[in-house]
Parts: structure tokens; sequence; C-alpha cells
């Protein structure tokens, strides 16, 4: 039995309206020119403050806040799927290892979203930074979430979408699964593991490496 820690957005849930349409709509308070929703697919994974200040918002924090406004009391937050043969490939493999989130989300979104969808009572424990922005590094929060849990990382293995998932279990001695059908597809993840293109190569895989 080992560990898998698990992204969230892109590799179990596609939340592209909520999260898309929130930034837009942040960015339209604020007087900004704002992209349309396909040609904001990249800030779907990272920390958002870091993606508004790509996009060159004047105070990205302001820029946050409002996003939050629009993502937490508008229905946001629950504007999104999950991907199809995710329930099944979490059950299969729950069947055999011990399953936490591991998501650049604020971990008091994500638990909201994990519940909602189903997907909570997969997981022992779901990491996620801090609204101020503690832990919004990947590597950071899968290093905390380690001392939390006491796993070996040579034990566990990470699956996601970003090179931010991939960067973070490099940090910490964890091996990677990249997975082909949420927003990393112009990120280069060549160095992962094992890639593969449906939930359900997931089992196979993660047993591979966690016999």
């Amino acid at each position: 039995m080992g560990t898998v820690f698990w992204d969230l957005d892109g590799t179990l849930t596609d939340p592209k309206p909520g999260i898309t349409g929130s930034v837009v709509k942040a960015l339209q308070d604020l007087g900004l020119d704002a992209p349309a929703p396909d040609d904001l697919e990249w800030v779907i994974g990272p920390a958002l403050l870091w993606s508004f200040e790509k996009l060159g918002t004047p105070d990205p924090a302001q820029a946050l806040a409002l996003y939050r406004r629009y993502y937490e009391d508008h229905g946001g937050m629950y504007d999104c799927t999950v991907f199809d043969g995710i329930p099944a490939a979490l059950t299969a493999i729950g069947a055999r290892h011990v399953m936490h989130l591991a998501t650049a989300k604020p971990h008091v979104y994500a638990r909201k979203i994990t519940a909602h969808f189903g997907l909570a009572k997969h997981m022992t424990h779901e990491f996620g930074p801090e609204l101020d922005g503690t832990r919004n590094d990947k590597g950071e929060l899968l290093a905390h979430a380690l001392t939390r849990t006491g796993d070996d990382p040579a034990r566990c293995v990470m699956v996601g979408d970003r090179h931010h998932d991939l960067d973070a279990a490099r940090a910490v001695g964890m091996r990677f699964i990249a997975v082909g059908w949420g927003y990393g597809g112009g990120d280069d993840l060549s160095g992962a593991d094992a890639q593969v293109k449906t939930p359900d190569e997931l089992p196979g895989v993660v047993d591979r490496f966690l016999p």
C-alpha cells in the first residue's frame, strides 16, 4: 500500500466555467479588458494571485478579492464538472492505497467542492493553501502534507495535469503521473514518470509504482 496525492482542478474536475468566468468579472470590475474565457485556460491550476500578476492588474490582491466574491458568493465554485471516469478510478485506487488531495486552490474552497461532488469520501486528508497565500507554492504544500501525514515520499505518487504538480513532486522526492485531459497541454511534462490519456489507465499505473 502506498499514498496517492491528487491535484483537483484539471485532474479530478473541469473547473473552467467557474474559474474563467470569475476572472473575467473581476477584470471587468477593475475596468480592464478581459480576455475571452478560452484564452484564460492557463490560469487553471496555478495560484490565482500569480495569474492576476501575469494579467497585469495594478493590484493583484484586489483582483483576487473580486474574483473570490464571484467565485464564492455567485456560484462559480460549483460551476464545474467531475471528469468522466474519475469516480471509478478513485474507487479502484482507494481500495488499495491511501489518497489525499493536494491542490493550489485554497482548502476552504476545495473542501466544499470535493464534498459537493462526492469526492471527499475518497480522501484521508485534503491539503491546500490558506486564503492569505501561505503555501501557494505547491512544493511547500506537499512538504507540509508529508509532515502532517508522515508518509514516505518514496512510497507516494502525485497525479496532476500541470508542470507545477510535476515540479512539486520532484521537490519532495515523489514520482509523478501526468494526466492528458486537463489544462497542461502547453506545459512540458516530459519529465513525468508516466503519462495517461484516460482515467481508466490510472489504477494500473498507480499499482505499478506502488505495489
